[in-house]
């Protein structure tokens, strides 16, 4: 996520890339917190009680481990979270949101 990724490249372009992601390193965590605040961007009128879930690995190449980053919650939790208010505890996960949708369909 911190440059672009290509199949095949000369010597030249693949420094250009190299150094573009150097000047601009992403850490999952980073790539995590930014697919939330692009859906929260794009999709702005979605009720508070929207749930999304983020994930992210990065299988590594240098390291003896992959490094993953994951992040959920409702619309609400998040906007909450973006404004500088504390987060409720727990966060809503997925299977608690699936659990209140459920219910709601009983008749």
């Amino acid at each position: 996520m911190s440059s672009e990724t290509y199949d095949l490249l000369k010597r030249p372009d693949e420094f250009f890339v190299v150094n573009k992601a150097h000047h601009n390193p992403r850490f999952v965590e980073d790539v995590v917190r930014g697919i939330l605040a692009g859906a929260l961007e794009m999709y702005a009128d979605f009720p508070d009680d929207t749930f999304v879930l983020a994930s992210q690995v990065n299988y590594e190449s240098i390291h003896k481990h992959d490094a993953i980053a994951e992040s959920f919650g409702t619309f609400g939790e998040l906007r909450a979270e973006l404004r500088g208010e504390p987060r409720p505890e727990p966060k809503t996960d997925r299977a608690a949101w699936l659990g209140t949708r459920a219910s709601s369909l009983v008749v």
